[in-house]
């Protein structure tokens, strides 16, 4: 399979998996509102307030996803999958939204305590929506990873998020069930563990906002960088002289790398374009035809005798030993 054609099937298995996810989405939420209805529980209502997030968030990812599949165009030669970037951010921002009209809810319910009924009818499905959203956060969490796609991980960080809130709310709904059954009203504790999880929205919705930014203003992945010098380490041979000013840029599922190498300088261009292709080759292997990359060969200098161990007519100094490459090395030096 082409790089093309490996990069659409990626993009379009991770739209696929997406519509999944929203649909279980719309199914929890109408599980979540019908537990807040029977209850009146504020705590309830924050989980099913996320999770109208998720629903939306949902649908913003997935046509995101939907661009992001499509193969790049004049417009766009780059390809689209900034998209999911941006869909990242969107969700990261609703969350931050939701976490913070959360607390102002919760403020309100603990100064004002609402009463409460059915808990136990109440706490049975939102034990079910939480399983079943833990699994499927997993899962996103997965095959986002996979196949290198951001909003597909947000989503499943998303979902991960909103287990753990319906967890800390089944405890807190636990407490009060109890101590009504023994007489007592801690009707209270409604508000404070919907606050204590609104706060955890909240955390999470910055965090997703970060690393979204972080892509769009094209920060350096340090764990890419190294993969690339890894292998490019791996694959050296005494024609490969030095690489060097290697960037990394992350464009949805596909990372655009450019880099400089330099060859000897009686290299031919036809031997050069060889070399070059076996770089190609070598890079694109590691990361399954997910990248694009742009090399630039350069010809060596009499500096670089001392690390070039090649037969030379051209040497003018001796061979000292090779230099180890290294992401601080071979990075752009700014």
């Amino acid at each position: 399979m082409g790089q093309a054609e490996n990069r659409h099937s990626v993009a379009e298995d991770s739209y696929r998996f997406s519509r999944w996810i929203l649909i279980l989405g719309i199914t929890l939420l109408a599980i979540k509102i019908s537990a807040w209805y029977i209850t009146s529980s504020v705590a309830i209502m924050t989980d099913a307030l996320e999770s109208i997030v998720n629903v939306t968030a949902g649908a913003v990812g997935l046509y995101a996803l939907y661009l992001s599949s499509r193969p790049p165009d004049k417009a766009h030669p780059f390809g689209h999958g900034g998209a999911e970037a941006i869909s990242s951010s969107i969700e990261g921002l609703m969350m931050c939204v939701a976490g913070a009209i959360m607390v102002m809810e919760a403020i309100r319910n603990i100064i004002s305590p609402s009463p409460l009924s059915d808990l136990d009818i109440g706490l049975a499905l939102v034990v079910v929506a939480a399983v079943a959203n833990y699994i499927a956060g997993r899962m996103a969490i997965a095959k986002g990873r996979e196949n290198r796609s951001q909003a597909l991980v947000a989503s499943g960080y998303h979902l991960c998020t909103d287990t753990y809130t319906s967890a800390g709310i089944i405890a807190g709904l636990s407490i009060i069930l109890t101590a009504n059954h023994l007489g007592y009203s801690v009707l209270w504790m409604d508000g404070a563990v919907a606050i204590i999880f609104a706060l955890i929205v909240l955390y999470t919705g910055i965090r997703v906002v970060k690393a979204s930014m972080d892509t769009i203003m094209s920060k350096a992945d340090m764990e890419v960088l190294e993969k690339v010098v890894e292998t490019l380490s791996e694959h050296r041979h005494d024609d490969w002289i030095d690489v060097h000013d290697i960037r990394v840029m992350k464009n949805g599922s596909t990372f655009h790398i450019d880099m400089h190498v330099t060859f000897p300088r009686d290299m031919t261009i036809e031997v050069q374009s060889k070399e070059i292709d076996e770089v190609v080759d070598a890079i694109n292997e590691k990361f399954n035809n997910t990248v694009d990359l742009m090399l630039m060969g350069d010809p060596c200098t009499c500096e670089f005798c001392v690390v070039c161990n090649r037969d030379c007519d051209l040497r003018e100094n001796e061979f000292k030993g090779y230099v180890k490459w290294k992401v601080e090395n071979q990075i752009p030096k700014c």
